[in-house]
């Protein structure tokens, strides 16, 4: 048995064997600190909750029907959240109905007709940028554009225009990667069978993408029903005793009634503003428990 045909035994080398002592060091400190900055997180968010749950319980588990129902006073045992409530209910509808059919719509067209050249790598890579923009700026904008030059004022449109320009970057990028992840077979063979482009990405990519797309909206209106920035800038009141029978009438918001009810002495009023804290995150983890169970029930494996 010549040298060429000789079985190749294992290596000699083994993981890491190449890395000096001062490589390993840097990279155990590495994995040291990333671990610490784990653990200190969680403490902070742990320490977070159990202080609104503390704060609060006694508050909401008081008198639950009537914190929910009440509307603002300026006695604290008699405040209650339902405007505020119903308010962040139809904006979250209404932010929904702007902004899922305009993102999706724009993620087909990038990914599936979209031509590439530079004008489409400068609005893809702006989409991205815009995913980061702090919420206030689009507060600026709503004021701007909604509230003044449109004259619809503080009202709940503008509130949900505003919501949905700052949730559709997050939309068209999740609902990008969920139609990227489709499979090229699937197109070819939609292709194969004579089906046309548009027929395709109707029938076959969107339906097997929308789980993830599904997914990215929940978890961008969970971050559009906790911002209060933008409500404020836009002027929104937070101080409300009627619900809305119109989209021009004025509307309150949970975030709104909490910084309002933060920001006065008495202790009571951090208690209430403690238990509608509860009331929010257990919207948001119940929106966030629907992504969960749409991603895990409805996602293809390919």
């Amino acid at each position: 048995m010549t040298a060429a045909t000789e079985p190749l035994g294992p290596s000699a080398l083994r993981r890491g064997a190449t890395r000096t002592g001062a490589i390993i060091l840097v990279d155990t400190a590495f994995s040291v600190l990333l671990f610490v900055g784990t653990i200190v997180g969680v403490i902070a968010l742990a320490t977070l909750l159990w202080t609104i749950l503390d704060t609060g319980w006694a508050r909401l588990a008081a008198d639950p029907v009537a914190f929910l129902t009440n509307y603002v006073s300026r006695l604290p045992a008699r405040a209650g959240i339902r405007a505020a409530l119903v308010g962040s209910a139809y904006l979250m509808v209404l932010t929904a109905l702007f902004c899922f059919p305009i993102g999706v719509g724009a993620a087909i067209y990038l990914e599936e007709f979209a031509p590439r050249n530079r004008v489409t790598n400068f609005v893809e890579a702006n989409i991205s940028n815009l995913a980061g923009v702090p919420s206030v700026v689009y507060g600026l904008l709503g004021l701007g554009i909604f509230a003044r030059f449109l004259r619809l004022g503080p009202s709940l449109l503008a509130g949900a225009l505003t919501l949905a320009v700052m949730s559709l970057p997050v939309i068209i990028v999740a609902a990008r990667e969920s139609i990227r992840a489709v499979p090229e077979s699937v197109r070819l063979g939609a292709y194969a069978l004579g089906a046309t482009k548009w027929q395709t990405v109707r029938r076959q990519v969107l339906p097997a993408a929308m789980p993830g797309t599904l997914t990215g909206t929940i978890l961008a209106l969970s971050r559009a029903i906790g911002e209060t920035a933008p409500l404020l800038v836009i002027g929104l009141p937070i101080v409300i005793f009627s619900m809305p029978n119109d989209l021009r009438d004025p509307v309150s918001a949970l975030p709104l009634l909490i910084f309002d009810w933060t920001s006065r002495p008495q202790p009571a009023f951090a208690e209430a503003a403690a238990a509608a804290s509860i009331v929010l995150l257990a919207l948001l983890l119940a929106m966030n428990a629907v992504a969960i169970f749409l991603r895990n029930r409805y996602t293809i494996r390919w």
